[in-house]
């Protein structure tokens, strides 16, 4: 496996149409790449947020882990949507590691990953919510990750430490 891309956020706004009015939703899925070491500690990584911890963070998804590797169906679905043909940055998905090498079907719920002094256990895999429809200018996005299987998954931190890409 290897680390592609670091991401963190603030939490943001999302604004998503319902009953045709717009409405303010406070969000974390805004992610960018970092650049150098980040520090993970239990909660996550230093400079991330969670606006809905009652649903994202907390110790059992400190770490969002994503495969590069489906950033090309996405980038597809967005054409076929008419969403434009530009590739999709590092973070798209809301992850905090954009990873190469290491898909869905290849760990298991407990599996361990030692980076450095950072260990990780695997806790879940995501279950989307809206907020990835709009994110994605999908309306379906959520159902097309949970049908894919290209879900990514959580890891909770067992050792905190560093992470950084490559």
């Amino acid at each position: 496996m290897v680390i592609v891309s670091v991401n963190t956020a603030p939490v943001g706004s999302l604004f998503g149409a319902q009953a045709a009015a717009q409405r303010h939703v406070a969000t974390g899925i805004h992610k960018a790449a970092r650049t150098g070491p980040v520090v993970v500690g239990r909660l996550g990584l230093d400079g991330d947020a969670q606006a809905d911890r009652r649903l994202h963070g907390g110790p059992n998804k400190a770490v969002y882990a994503y495969p590069v590797e489906h950033y090309a169906f996405w980038e597809a679905q967005r054409r076929r949507a008419g969403k434009g043909d530009a590739a999709l940055d590092y973070g798209a998905l809301g992850e905090n590691l954009t990873i190469e090498g290491l898909l869905e079907h290849d760990v298991w719920l407990g599996d361990r990953l030692a980076l450095g002094r950072l260990l990780m256990e695997v806790s879940e895999v995501r279950t989307p919510c809206f907020k990835l429809n709009v994110k994605m200018g999908l309306a379906n996005a959520a159902r097309l990750m949970d049908q894919s299987g290209a879900t990514g998954f959580y890891l909770k931190v067992l050792q905190p430490g560093l992470v950084n890409a490559g």
